[in-house]
């Protein structure tokens, strides 16, 4: 049994976001969409009775979904999760859940076949992020307060770089499946396997690490309703840590503009800057690099400034790719090389910002044994910021017939965000 502050014990822990990050990288953001709109381009899909002419809005519908069910059932979950001390259960559970459905891809093979990819992007959607929300309650059960920025920022560099590894390798065989001999649609069905292997494989040396039950827990029969009582207990006691409630609202509106940005930003590409999937590919393993050095020097930085100053360098500059992003147009001559260069600095901030508002959490939150229940609030802030900031997006993109006025209005949500920021107190750690 490691005890807290322990190397291995961090290091076991980081490595999850090894594990999982594949996932994120090359189903959410690069491999799969490209193979999914490939296969439904221009042609009617037909799914739950109805006939949909846009197959991307039933894509996007189907993640959307995913996300409330997390947001559903995550507090819940968590709230049993701490009575019952079995953090460790629904980890494994869910990560095996998402492992799994990413692997089922593979028999999506057709438009008579959405339907598998369309279900399994559900599971393995609720799989990924709800095993996030144990994974991230693990925080401040392995590491010490002064400790959780560089594990924090340990988690997401060791994220990037597994990614990036079994993209690259993805990329190889879609690019010149000739070379070991399949068709290039069967290249993308084969890395489907590949990412769940890697994500279930690799999740192993992090649960040999963590521990069980660190509280000894004995629930009672009635663990459910018990579970449930946790629950309220909480959203009481968040309610009464005035830094907690505000750091939740200015994470919540900087989410909204984040993690849209991070979904969207290829269609971005593709649709508004015409670039090809070439240049959009290029771009995406460069904010991946380029975010491991971003993780690494904000936490340094915040261990010199303090997490909150540091949080704020990282909105300004978000807020800076916003209007960069708004003055790009497809007629410029060198566009494909300017979306680079605004790849490169969202990049540096995506990193950073992701493992900041993790360990800044983790940091204001009180003395307590409810780690997942507190971690579960956080999780479902990101949730349902992602639902309002992709439905923000595409109302504005409707409305002015542009994407580039949409990604401007996200820098308001930004600027409230460093508002209220701006006005929490200083505690022990997060100064």
């Amino acid at each position: 049994m490691y005890k807290i502050g322990d190397k291995k014990l961090i290091n076991g822990w980081a490595f999850y976001d090894w594990a999982n990050s594949v996932y994120s990288l090359v189903i959410s953001t690069a491999v799969f969409p490209l193979y999914y709109s490939a296969i439904t381009k221009g042609k009617t899909v037909h799914f739950l009775g109805m006939d949909w002419d846009h197959p991307d809005s039933l894509y996007s519908y189907a993640l959307s979904f995913s996300f409330l069910v997390v947001a559903f059932i995550s507090p819940i979950l968590s709230g049993i999760a701490d009575y019952t001390g079995s953090k460790k259960k629904f980890m494994k559970f869910f990560c095996s859940l998402g492992a799994i459905s990413v692997m089922s891809l593979f028999f999506f093979d057709g438009i008579d076949t959405v339907w598998i990819g369309i279900w399994f992007t559900i599971l393995a959607s609720i799989g990924f992020w709800a095993s996030l929300v144990f994974y991230n309650a693990y925080l401040p059960e392995v590491a010490h307060p002064e400790q959780q920025d560089r594990a924090s920022a340990k988690g997401f560099v060791y994220g990037y770089i597994g990614s990036v590894i079994l993209l690259v390798i993805n990329l190889a065989m879609i690019m010149f499946p000739e070379a070991i001999g399949i068709t290039s649609g069967m290249a993308s069905r084969i890395s489907f396997v590949m990412v769940g292997l890697w994500w279930l494989g690799f999740a192993q040396i992090t649960f040999k690490r963590l521990p069980g039950n660190v509280y000894n827990k004995k629930p009672e029969k009635d663990y459910i309703w018990k579970g449930y009582k946790e629950l309220q207990i909480v959203i009481k006691e968040v309610m009464n840590y005035p830094t907690l409630k505000r750091f939740l609202i200015s994470f919540f509106l900087l989410s909204i503009s984040v993690q849209t940005i991070i979904l969207m930003a290829a269609i971005f590409g593709s649709s508004e800057l015409g670039l090809s999937s070439t240049s959009l590919i290029i771009t995406i393993l460069l904010v991946q690099i380029v975010a491991i050095l971003g993780a690494i020097l904000f936490s340094r930085l915040s261990e010199k400034w303090g997490n909150i100053t540091a949080l704020k360098v990282t909105i300004v500059v978000w807020m800076l790719v916003c209007f960069c992003a708004f003055l790009l147009d497809k007629s410029q001559e060198y566009v494909a090389v300017y979306f680079y260069g605004l790849g490169g600095l969202l990049g540096l901030v995506q990193g950073a910002i992701q493992t900041l508002t993790r360990s800044t959490y983790s940091k204001l939150l009180p003395e307590t044994e409810d780690h997942a229940t507190y971690f579960s609030f956080y999780d479902v802030t990101e949730k349902i910021a992602i639902v309002l900031g992709t439905a923000v997006y595409g109302a504005l993109n409707a409305i002015t017939g542009s994407m580039q006025w949409s990604v401007l209005c996200l820098a308001i949500f930004f600027l409230a965000s460093f508002i209220i920021l701006s006005t929490l107190k200083k505690t022990k750690y997060v100064v």
